[in-house]
């Protein structure tokens, strides 16, 4: 992970998938940011494919999600797995429905 070592962590069901890149986990009021990816907004060209596809990779997973941050609009910004231990951002910008938000990650995806 990321910097995840020291970072807090919670295991939740994911509970709705908001867009491409954020989702609320059940039993947590706040909005969970996925760290390092960056999505087109809902309206925005490719929005409604991001959704969708981070709707059928997470929707009613059991997630674990690393907090790394919390942004300006009070979103928890976190590194997620899946139960099968592959990395939510990882594949979303594997798929093409999102890419790599190089101005956070810091290249760690490797495709900045």
């Amino acid at each position: 992970m990321a910097r995840a070592e020291e970072a807090p962590i919670f295991e939740a069901r994911v509970s709705k998938v908001l867009d491409g890149d954020t989702f609320t986990l059940s039993g947590e009021s706040r909005r969970i940011r996925v760290w390092g990816l960056d999505a087109p907004e809902w309206n925005h060209q490719g929005g409604s494919t991001a959704t969708s596809t981070l709707r059928s990779l997470i929707s009613g997973k059991h997630l674990r999600c690393a907090v790394l941050d919390v942004d300006r609009y009070g979103r928890l910004v976190a590194q997620c797995l899946l139960p099968n231990g592959r990395d939510i951002a990882a594949e979303m910008i594997r798929s093409g429905a999102a890419t790599e938000y190089c101005r956070y990650s810091g290249g760690y995806y490797g495709t900045c």
